[in-house]
């Protein structure tokens, strides 16, 4: 590339005053957006070179399985669609559902006797958002005593909706995946799976080595036996004290349920991990992170999903991801 700067543009650069210069130098400029945090990636993965997209374009023509169309939308999950087949609530084209039939497009489908339009379920991008959840929120979409839902501080779907993995309760601030993909959700929340879950936690007072072996071997709750996979001290000053701690299951209230039955008062929780997706650490409470397509890729190979969606709709989703504020 020439170095010069030809005459006649050396020309007109001087002939503009020095605000001009400012305006169009602003103009120009690319819009930046809030850093990532330079520690920990949001996805991790041991081998980032083995993950590629899975694309399976060229099968379209054959048709999806109902449940896995029905359950990518959100409708419900592959179990319960596979039950509402067994009692005979889908039709397709006037004829009711055994399990194995295919969705093809073209085809009527029908619920209840009512009619889906489901070939919204069999196009849309997959879509991940980190949601810092502060406390004083509550994981429902509607909350009969009027308390903050989760669901009204995500953006809005044209088609489908969100759905929560996991849940965290109304004292518990931190990381909540929402996504649009019901199979997806399902995968990172079946108890086969034994996600990990991670958690910070400030306590109040000492805990005896004794204590924090117990909460590692085993404790027993109303609902059977119990334990942190892991117990990590995090510092603290004066009576508070800062753990981290890790459980694979996602019964409620485990954390606090755990430390209480140890007689340990909870003060404050945090989830700071799900599976490989961490909490970024500029991410401000009650802000929202999309993935990336990388990510995606990253989290569809920790699920042992394939990503079957067509190229033209990967290709665009990279533009779109990027940090946001409250809405």
């Amino acid at each position: 590339m020439n170095s010069k700067t030809p005459p006649n543009e050396s020309k007109m650069r001087t002939n503009k005053s020095p605000k001009q210069q400012r305006k169009k130098q602003a103009r120009s400029s690319p819009k930046t957006v809030a850093p990532r945090p330079a520690k920990v990636p949001v996805v991790s993965s041991n081998d980032d070179s083995s993950v590629k997209a899975k694309l399976n374009v060229n099968n379209m023509g054959a048709g999806e399985r109902i449940q896995k169309v029905l359950a990518r939308g959100g409708v419900g999950s592959r179990r319960e669609i596979e039950r509402w087949i067994d009692e005979g609530r889908l039709k397709i084209n006037g004829d009711i559902v055994k399990l194995g039939d295919r969705l093809k497009v073209g085809d009527y489908l029908q619920l209840n006797d009512r009619v889906m339009h489901w070939e919204k379920f069999a196009i849309q991008p997959t879509r991940v958002l980190l949601y810092h959840k502060p406390t004083g929120e509550v994981v429902t979409r509607r909350d009969p005593q009027g308390r903050p839902v989760v669901f009204s501080q995500l953006p809005v779907l044209e088609t489908a909706r969100w759905i929560s993995v996991g849940r965290l309760d109304i004292n518990t601030s931190g990381l909540l995946l929402v996504t649009n993909n019901g199979e997806l959700a399902n995968k990172l929340m079946h108890p086969s799976t034994q996600v990990e879950r991670e958690y910070a936690v400030r306590i109040l007072g000492n805990v005896s080595d004794d204590t924090l072996e117990k909460l590692k071997k085993g404790v027993e709750l109303e609902d059977g036996v119990a334990k942190f996979d892991a117990i990590r001290f995090f510092g603290g000053e004066g009576a508070n004290k800062w753990y981290h701690v890790i459980v694979s299951e996602g019964r409620n209230r485990l954390v606090r349920r755990l430390w209480e039955a140890q007689e340990v008062i909870v003060s404050r929780l945090m989830r700071v991990r799900y599976g490989p997706v961490v909490l970024p650490e500029r991410l401000k409470t009650g802000a929202i992170y999309e993935l990336t397509d990388k990510e995606l890729d990253l989290l569809f190979d920790f699920a042992g999903l394939q990503r079957n969606e067509p190229s033209a709709f990967k290709a665009h989703l990279e533009p779109k991801r990027r940090p946001v504020g409250k809405r």
